[in-house]
């Protein structure tokens, strides 16, 4: 089945809660489209300067985080599964915005901008995937939603900024279509939401923005797994296996990313967690998802080629 989920009254909102009501109940296999806004709950394009407010749509409240779409329930989906987010598609809108600088924060102190604001206009073309500033730099698109994932079980309303285990803020570059996002599912029915599109992110987001923008399209295919069990977010692109961290510091972000990444070496390819220690230091790069959201993010990649075996046609197969 398809469905289709657009920003609304009942699907916009800005918290994870597991209190929140589903929007939309799926069964495993299903395809939802979704249209979102971009992370500021814009209505249009910001410009910046001087005496100028950035327009916001209605269902904005001062205490919302990034505006996400959702929640969607699948059916039958409990907590310690695994929920499959297959990416079909990420089409950005024409515009987007980036924002540096101008606000009190570790990094900000540290790169001396802390009250040096400035804002970065962009018109993208979804037809060239290409996006250009009022400066005129040009950069290409590599979209991707920033926001992906299901709340903690604890009742209540929780922040969308901090990436969880079971996904949310997650800011890696890598999940665009064509990849599968893996989540283990904190509360019964998933609860999935997704927001905060981003058209182009560099590793880091070292200013605390990328070009943020609306989404026309998100297609995202949704299934249930009993037989691949993960601790943290998981991820199979074209090309590669990816192992999600998030910690207080990068160090502890690095070791949930290795762990999971050696264990998911162990089980593709049956070996000991020595063996799969000594690969992973010759063939997996870590890399740094972002510093900016209050809990630091780094993932561990293994590229197919890196060691001669077989790719994955599936999540969990091999060729």
């Amino acid at each position: 089945m398809r469905h289709t989920l657009t920003p609304s009254d009942d699907s916009l909102h800005g918290h994870f809660s597991p209190d929140f009501p589903p929007v939309l109940t799926i069964d495993p296999g299903d395809t939802v489209t979704y249209r979102t806004l971009d992370c500021w709950w814009s209505a249009g394009p910001y410009p910046g300067g001087p005496n100028r407010d950035r327009p916001r749509v209605a269902q904005h409240q001062p205490d919302h985080g990034h505006a996400l779409v959702g929640p969607v329930a699948v059916r039958g989906a409990r907590a310690g599964q695994t929920l499959a987010v297959r990416i079909d598609a990420v089409v950005p809108a024409t515009w987007g915005t980036t924002v540096a600088g101008g606000w009190p924060s570790g990094f900000n102190q540290r790169y001396g901008v802390q009250e040096q604001p400035v804002v970065h206009a962009w018109t993208l073309d979804p037809a060239t995937m290409t996006g250009r500033n009022q400066h005129g730099h040009t950069v290409a698109l590599r979209p991707f939603m920033g926001v992906l994932g299901m709340p903690p079980a604890e009742p209540g309303r929780h922040s969308t900024i901090p990436p969880r285990p079971w996904g949310g803020n997650l800011d890696c570059r890598d999940l665009t279509a064509g990849s599968t996002l893996l989540l283990p599912i904190p509360v019964d029915d998933a609860l999935f939401s997704v927001g905060d599109g981003h058209a182009a992110q560099g590793d880091g987001e070292v200013g605390g923005t990328a070009i943020e923008c609306p989404m026309d399209e998100v297609t995202l295919t949704f299934d249930v797994r009993d037989d691949f069990p993960v601790t943290g977010p998981v991820a199979r692109t074209a090309d590669a296996w990816l192992a999600l961290g998030v910690g207080a510091s990068l160090d502890d972000a690095s070791f949930m990313a290795l762990d999971s990444m050696l264990t998911l070496m162990q089980r593709l390819h049956g070996l000991s967690r020595a063996d799969a220690v000594a690969l992973a230091s010759v063939a997996v790069d870590v890399r740094v998802t972002q510093i900016v959201n209050q809990t630091v993010g780094a993932h561990a990649v293994l590229r197919d080629d890196a060691l001669g075996w077989p790719g994955a046609d599936s999540v969990g197969g091999r060729r």
